[in-house]
């Protein structure tokens, strides 16, 4: 779409207020609203001014200004408010040299991409997510110098199984026991059917749904394969669906990725392949169908698999899902079946066109711009410097012994661990100018005071449990 194109459907549509949103540092959508009669096609190119200031992670108070600038293909109208209300993800500039903002995540995807395509490896990059979330019927959380709790519920909650609810109709997945069940013990499938219908009114298509493993509302959304930066928007716009239409069904959606103890946590697997001439490039004769290019990939991904960890499980939640037990990955290896391996080689599929590699550790909570950026990064070094990956993970995980999980690197036990690797390993992400180190310091700076040390200093609910008597 042009901008003259938006400028039509916003007379077509009768549009009364564009709403421009952007992506902040650590990964939430930011937005402010104008008049439709304000945009013109001027703004398309001089942007709008906002205080950058504001914003987490970016401007200090005295260079605190900063511009959005509206792209237009990303123009939809808003399928959740009352006025007529179009929306566009904007690009950051800065407002003298108006260049791009290097702490703009939008940026770096595109930085990331621009960097595989004028390196020659392939021309375009797919990536298919698979969101993983929990719907719940209310949520109480609070933190101060006295008190700290949380208490989320749900309906289908194995633990309201006993009770009172005038009547109770029974039908709630036991703890580990919810991947895939019929109605009406999947009571949310009318909901996510809703959600994947608004996500293909606004462009975003939807490969699948349905209930995941864990009690309490855990469910799973599929997105069709986009090259990178589409890819991210459409992360972007599928959470702020999932998150609306729960809200107007009087539930709320959290990508939180472990709110509940003793059960899975959220994921978001991503697949992910690599195109040139319009062939896919992953796909050979070696294992698992994978070409010299495709265990490179591989070999990259697992060298950079720590040092990733800080984008893709970037909250110290996200490490209360890594552990063992719980249907997680968390070996640091790769195989065709084995989900305890951070990467699968899918096996669905004969034809080459298939060929994918699915990156299971992160979680929804991720910066998507930022984490398929640093994928792709990971996979371009792991090519360039034509790095093998070893033997795979195909033994039962069970197995103690040396062929077993034993042999293999777990997975960072802790945010601050994979912060820590991250800044031991970071010049991959270097090339190309995509990163720059102050984003790279900024992210581990931001991560560390403000959610490793700010947890650090506070009691811990359990901690009363182990500790007031003693």
């Amino acid at each position: 779409m042009t901008p003259k194109e938006v400028l039509a459907q916003i007379r077509q549509r009768e549009v009364t207020t564009v709403d421009l949103r952007f992506m902040d540092f650590p990964g939430v959508w930011q937005h402010f609203s104008i008049p439709a009669d304000a945009v013109g096609e001027e703004t398309f190119e001089e942007g709008l001014g906002f205080d950058g200031s504001a914003i987490v992670g970016w401007r200090a108070i005295n260079e605190s200004d900063l511009l959005v600038v509206p792209q237009p293909e990303t123009a939809l109208v808003d399928p959740f408010m009352v006025e007529p209300t179009l929306t566009m993800i904007c690009n950051i500039h800065d407002p003298i040299t108006r260049s791009d903002y290097t702490r703009d995540p939008r940026n770096i995807a595109r930085k990331a991409a621009a960097y595989m395509r004028e390196g020659g490896v392939a021309d375009y990059c797919l990536f298919a997510p698979e969101l993983e979330f929990f719907v719940f019927d209310d949520v109480r959380f609070a933190q101060t110098a006295n008190e700290a709790f949380y208490r989320v519920d749900s309906i289908e909650g194995a633990w309201n199984s006993g009770r009172r609810e005038s009547p109770n109709l029974g039908y709630k997945p036991v703890a580990g026991l919810g991947y895939f069940p019929c109605p009406p013990t999947d009571g949310l499938m009318d909901l996510r059917s809703e959600m994947a219908r608004r996500m293909a009114e606004c462009g975003v298509g939807v490969t699948s749904h349905f209930h995941e493993v864990a009690t309490g509302g855990q469910c799973e959304i599929d997105l069709e394969p986009r090259d990178l930066l589409e890819a991210a928007d459409r992360v972007m716009l599928a959470r702020y669906v999932i998150r609306n239409v729960a809200r107007r069904g009087g539930k709320t959606a959290t990508f939180m990725p472990k709110p509940l103890f003793g059960d899975n946590g959220s994921g978001m697997h991503t697949h992910m392949s690599l195109w040139k001439d319009d062939e896919p490039i992953l796909a050979g004769d070696h294992y698992a169908g994978l070409s010299d290019v495709g265990l490179y990939a591989v070999g990259g991904l697992l060298r950079h698999a720590e040092a990733l960890c800080a984008f893709g499980n970037p909250t110290t939640n996200s490490y209360k899902r890594l552990v063992e037990g719980f249907e997680a990955p968390t070996r640091l290896a790769y195989s065709r079946r084995n989900r305890a391996a951070i990467i699968r080689i899918p096996v669905t599929g004969t034809s080459p066109r298939d060929r994918r590699v699915e990156y299971r550790c992160p979680d929804a909570a991720a910066n998507p711009y930022l984490l398929f950026s640093a994928m792709l990064m990971a996979v371009l070094d792991g090519v360039e410097h034509k790095i093998r990956p070893g033997e795979p993970l195909d033994r039962d995980v069970a197995d103690p012994g040396p062929q077993g999980l034993a042999r293999f690197a777990a997975a960072p036990r802790s945010l601050e661990a994979t912060l820590e690797a991250l800044r031991a390993d970071h010049e991959f992400l270097l090339k190309g100018d995509v990163f720059t180190r102050d984003v790279v310091d900024t992210w581990i700076w931001y991560k560390k005071s403000h959610e490793v040390d700010a947890l650090r200093a506070r009691p811990h609910p359990y901690e009363f449990n182990l500790y007031y008597d003693v």
